[in-house]
């Protein structure tokens, strides 16, 4: 995980899966009942960068912190 199109993650977002899977949320209410982009979606589930107004966004919906969201990983580690 975090290698896509050559791409290496430092952001991941493994934090915001067992967030969302612990508050019953799924993709699908991301993007129906919230208005997220399938787009965005996607670069989530890639490791790939996002903009603040998202992860933002991500905080309103599960009403939680930005570490239960995202996590900063040295690009030495796997």
């Amino acid at each position: 995980m975090g290698r896509k199109g050559g791409y290496k993650a430092m952001i991941r977002y493994r934090p915001l899966w067992e967030t969302m899977s612990q508050k019953k949320v799924t993709t699908y209410t991301l993007r129906v009942k919230h208005g997220m982009s399938h787009a965005t979606v996607q670069r989530l589930q890639a490791d790939q960068p996002v903009s603040t107004h998202t992860l933002n966004k991500l905080c309103e919906i599960l009403n939680c912190r930005l570490d239960e969201v995202a996590e900063y990983v040295p690009d030495d580690v796997d």
